[in-house]
């Protein structure tokens, strides 16, 4: 039997790492910046083009690399981060595998320019595809720039299963923003097609993340800060009221290093639990100190994932540090009372000295009456009553009319509409164009609807039914419905990655009948809103739109009136939790049932179940 097993080449070795190591153009940006962190660099500046699909462009001002050293980085296992396998329990730097460069050496090409502090003459170094082209001397400025070009061009199925421009650079701009936010002590700028969207200085962490969230944040959060033996954390929460439903800002940092830690999530999630409702979250950007031969790093390839030896420990004292900066700082609601327009209540002084004596009538009897004449008492009432009924005696018909006035009103009541059933509209004009009678159905804690059916009893979801009957109404009339004005602008503050999607599908909304109007950076006025949709809920409809579009990175047409339907749908729907009056459970159960497809909701769930009268049978 001849042997099947071979060493495969570096160069297919590095495109298998890539698969892991390389995801996007925004993974390439943070290996390519934390290199330059670990290197020393005081300012990094990245350069775009496309979304990082044309050019991906490093500077910084670091220590550089000697020609040898610039060579040998791109070598798979190369690294000057750790010497030994104790090295990996004590890491105090981002990068330390050696395979980032050699995965992305593999995927695209390279040219780097680079000068060691101190020196006179640097070096430029052209890789194409894991072959180095050339090396020779260049005159350069100290550090390194490096330009990764025509990323996954030897890899046209990567390449073709990248996203839109908006959906990377928005996904480049969130990992800008975490390395910003661990990165205080640098300057950073972000250029893109040749427009800077990010230019911050070196700032305490409050001031970088107003600098990269707009300036109002800063009042929006308090600071947190504890030291214990094993974990020091510093930071800020936000507070309750401005908790979001979407786009939170949540960070979390550990020895310079951004992380995804579930467990901690949870932990602060807890200290919220009794003053946000349960689909709104907080902000919060927190930064853990620990000793790093208690943390390890290397059990995910992205380096996102961290495991902690005290885990347990450090979600405890979290928790009290954020509860104790809650409680400080008047976050939690308190019971207030308004003294204003209160009486004035004089003070009791009791006088041990006085006398407290009340007159007493000890010749009053309650029985005792001065009135001579009972029947003079009715008088006046017997007068008042027989004048009232001699006004509201009919006229005298003769007999033979009186048939003829019975006839034409029965005619007439026979003729006249039903009267329409009391009850409060619902939201997303739950009207039909006829009235039915309603049938034998309840709610169930105002969120489910019972109704019988043939195989059994119906359980009806309320919010998931009106959402899939919104939807398809809304994808009916999309392009065709009007425009309603506002009367108070609403203005929205987009994050650059939210105003990158925004720029995008500005047309497109626009045909739909949005009216919107840059009024700054990063800011949009609101002016009108397309028929169906409140202005209580415009900001939420827009901002679940710029959501979904970052998501999928569907941009096209027929995509953006599907995710406006079904944002229009989930905004205006009736929520679990509002009671309904029978007809409007009864319209509900007539249109849904009506629908080609009532069983699911837009996003794909369940919107009803039967219980079957065998199954009941089974329960008793």
């Amino acid at each position: 039997m001849s042997d099947i097993i071979k060493l495969l080449p570096d160069s297919v070795a590095n495109q298998i790492a890539a698969g892991e190591v390389i995801q996007r153009p925004a993974s390439v940006i943070k290996e390519l910046v934390e290199n330059s962190i670990d290197a020393g660099a005081t300012t990094v500046t990245i350069v775009l083009k496309d979304a990082g699909r044309t050019l991906i462009q490093v500077v910084d001002d670091g220590r550089g690399m000697s020609p040898t050293d610039a060579r040998m980085a791109f070598e798979r296992h190369a690294t000057s981060k750790i010497r030994q396998a104790d090295d990996l329990f004590a890491l105090t730097t981002m990068g330390f595998r050696g395979e980032a460069l050699a995965s992305i050496c593999a995927v695209a090409q390279v040219d780097v320019r680079t000068m060691a502090a101190g020196e006179r003459m640097g070096t430029r170094l052209v890789i194409n595809g894991s072959k180095v082209e050339s090396q020779q001397p260049e005159v350069c400025s100290a550090g390194t720039n490096m330009m990764v070009k025509n990323l996954f061009f030897n890899i046209p199925a990567r390449r073709k299963f990248l996203k839109k421009d908006t959906v990377e650079l928005a996904a480049i701009m969130r990992e800008f923003e975490r390395l910003a936010l661990v990165n205080t002590s640098v300057d950073f700028s972000l250029v893109h097609n040749g427009v800077t969207l990010h230019s911050l200085r070196r700032a305490p962490l409050l001031r970088r993340i107003a600098d990269l969230f707009g300036k109002s944040i800063d009042k929006q959060l308090i600071p947190v800060e504890t030291d214990t033996s094993i974990v020091r954390v510093s930071g800020y929460v936000g507070l309750p009221e401005n908790g979001r439903k979407r786009n939170q800002l949540q960070y979390l940092f550990v020895n310079g290093r951004n992380m995804r830690h579930p467990y901690f999530h949870k932990a602060i999630m807890q200290c919220y639990e009794q003053l946000l409702p349960p689909d709104v979250q907080p902000n919060y950007f927190l930064d853990f100190t620990v000793d790093p031969s208690t943390i390890d790093v290397n059990i995910h390839p992205t380096k996102n994932e961290i495991k902690f030896e005290n885990e347990q420990a450090i979600s405890q004292i979290l928790t009290a540090a954020v509860k104790e900066s809650l409680g400080r700082y008047n976050a939690v609601p308190s019971i207030e009372f308004d003294q204003n327009d209160a009486p004035d209540i004089p003070t009791f002084k009791p006088d041990a000295t006085a006398a407290h004596t009340a007159p007493v009538d000890t010749g009053y009897n309650p029985f005792k009456s001065d009135t001579k004449d009972w029947a003079k008492l009715y008088d006046s009432f017997a007068a008042r009553r027989d004048e009232a009924v001699s006004s509201v005696q009919p006229p005298e018909v003769p007999a033979e009319g009186r048939a003829a006035i019975v006839g034409s009103r029965m005619n007439a009541h026979n003729d006249a509409p039903a009267p329409a059933v009391s009850g409060t509209p619902m939201q997303g004009e739950l009207e039909l164009e006829f009235e039915r009678a309603a049938t034998a159905v309840m709610q169930l804690k105002n969120r489910y609807i019972l109704s019988p059916c043939r195989e059994g009893l119906m359980i009806v979801d309320q919010q998931k039914a009106h959402e899939r009957i919104l939807y398809e109404r809304y994808m009916n009339r999309t392009r065709s419905g009007g425009v309603q004005r506002v009367i108070f602008p609403e203005i929205l503050t987009l994050s650059p990655a939210q105003n990158a999607v925004m720029e995008a599908i500005a047309g497109e909304l626009a045909e739909r009948g949005f009216e919107l109007t840059r009024a700054g950076d990063s800011r949009w006025s609101v002016d009108g809103l397309p028929t169906g949709i409140s202005e209580a809920s415009a900001r939420e409809t827009i901002l679940a739109m710029i959501d979904s579009v970052e998501q999928t990175g569907e941009t096209d047409s027929e995509a953006i009136n599907r995710v406006m339907a079904l944002a229009m749908a989930r905004s205006s729907a009736v929520k679990a939790g509002q009671p309904l009056t029978p007809a409007e459970m009864d319209r509900i159960m007539g249109q849904l049932l009506a629908l080609p497809a009532p069983g699911l909701s837009p996003d794909g769930h369940r919107v009803f179940t039967i219980v079957t009268t065998d199954d009941i049978a089974k329960m008793l």
